[in-house]
């Protein structure tokens, strides 16, 4: 009888009426369940279908919220206060007007982190918004109030292994000690960022679903938003169709929408690529109907890392159509103030950002580079990225090679190109030749090129530029 008093209500996405039993309490149980038969811990985690399929549920509004400077930093040296301070100058460039960017969380534990919080607030940017992170703590939460932050993070482990293992609670303890934390956080008018660390193992219904429908009675109590972050700790999410909870992304977000009631505003994702799965994830978490993706920048996070903040952009750009004001251009200038001022070397071949990730060296794909840029790169990385597509000079590049090199680094106009018929690539190609003949392995290096390409003109009594 109690189903027939239920609403039925219009989906106005799908344009069909629905009527959802939203009967999930809380499972309180003696021993934790540690879902051995996916995570056998002496073997490879198993992937498990039950081909239960979901429907895509993409937001109206998706965005990026930023971890550098928390998740971030718990992997590296931590960053000073002047240098948080400009890299969040530049993520609020980044963001464009509409603030795509988001939100920026910040620790709260050292003077150093609390003086470029105030310093960071003091800019008065709409966007990104800073947020703190704490410990579900009344300690930590005294931070909070000092601060005199709106919001704030709170860590609310959700999986069993947690629960039992490390907390050494039941699940009705750790959900009344959470919420007690809550509470008080609502109770001063402030807004709770719930993190459910080990979202992928933990019991979905039994557990998540249950502790969040409490989360949503206080939210309508309260009148105050309480954000739920759906956390791949060990990057066990995976976007496959008909995939099993807990390791199926897109099985948890229906779950936080459909049963637990969490509008898509108030659902992030934050994901770590243990297993090569942190960009997928959280593209699916937007596909299925969470606003926000967590992300850090260039990855830098916990093992592996998260997700990269600047393959969100992109991301976002290809599912958009549109960058919607976002200046990609400024990933650029980030990854060269990491280099030169932070010390930070990035991987070469990191898309985007690696020195190396439009650069080719076979002459095969330098021929078709000097023909058509389109044929061997991404998109215009000139325009997106200040970064024109280039050619690296082996013993595998060819003429070609050697051509497109001199026409990229001495910029010249496509009336002035040389093609690999000039005599001044030949007389460098032979040069290189011989290099390799000689029995060199490594490449070419630009200064290299450069003073042959200088003694080649100087020989032919050619010059290219003005």
């Amino acid at each position: 009888m109690e189903n027939e008093n239920r609403p039925v209500k219009m989906n106005h996405n799908t344009h069909l009426l629905e009527l959802e039993e939203h009967m999930y309490p809380l499972v309180d149980v003696d021993t934790p369940n540690v879902f051995r038969n996916l995570f056998p811990y002496d073997e490879v985690p198993k992937i498990a279908f039950n081909d239960r399929i979901v429907p895509h549920h993409m937001p109206d509004d998706i965005w990026i919220t930023d971890t550098t400077f928390r998740d971030g930093q718990q992997s590296r040296a931590p960053y000073t206060t002047e240098q948080i301070v400009t890299i969040y100058d530049y993520f609020h460039k980044l963001g464009g007007p509409k603030g795509k960017i988001r939100q920026c969380e910040f620790f709260l534990y050292d003077k150093k982190d609390r003086d470029a919080v105030v310093k960071c607030m003091d800019r008065g940017y709409e966007f990104p918004r800073v947020t703190s992170w704490i410990r579900a703590s009344k300690k930590d939460f005294e931070l909070v109030k000092a601060m005199g932050m709106r919001e704030t993070g709170i860590l609310v482990s959700c999986s069993d292994y947690h629960i039992f293992y490390k907390m050494h609670m039941t699940r009705r303890e750790a959900m009344e000690h959470y919420l007690s934390i809550v509470k008080e956080c609502l109770e001063m008018g402030i807004s709770p960022r719930c993190h459910l660390e080990d979202i992928t193992r933990a019991d979905i219904y039994g557990y998540v679903i249950p502790f969040c429908l409490e989360l949503m009675k206080l939210r309508d109590q309260y009148g105050i938003p309480i954000k739920v972050r759906a956390c791949d700790t060990m990057g066990y999410g995976v976007n496959y169709p008909g995939s099993v909870i807990p390791r199926s992304v897109p099985g948890i977000i229906y779950g936080l929408m459909t049963h637990s009631g969490v509008p898509s505003e108030l659902i992030e994702w934050h994901g770590h690529n243990d297993f090569y799965k942190a960009v997928s994830n959280s593209t699916t978490a937007w596909l299925y109907g969470a606003s926000g993706v967590n992300c850090s920048l260039f990855g830098i996070g916990e093992r592996t890392g998260n997700t990269p903040l600047e393959a969100m952009v992109f991301e976002y750009a290809q599912l958009r159509g549109t960058l919607d004001g976002m200046d990609t251009r400024v990933i650029t200038d980030l990854a060269e103030y990491y280099e030169k001022e932070i010390g930070y070397r990035i991987p070469s071949r990191t898309p985007f950002v690696g020195s190396n990730f439009n650069v080719t060296r076979a002459g095969i794909h330098a021929d078709g580079l000097l023909k058509n840029e389109e044929i061997y790169n991404i998109f215009d990385t000139d325009k997106f990225l200040k970064r024109p597509a280039d050619v690296a000079i082996s013993n595998t590049s060819g003429l070609a090679g050697i051509a497109h090199w001199i026409n990229r680094h001495y910029k010249l106009t496509e009336e002035k190109y040389v093609d690999k018929k000039s005599d001044i690539v030949a007389d460098v190609k032979a040069w290189v030749d011989a290099q390799y003949e000689g029995g060199r392995v490594t490449v070419i290096t630009n200064e290299e090129m450069f003073r042959q390409t200088e003694q080649a003109l100087s020989v032919r009594g050619v010059k290219l530029t003005d």
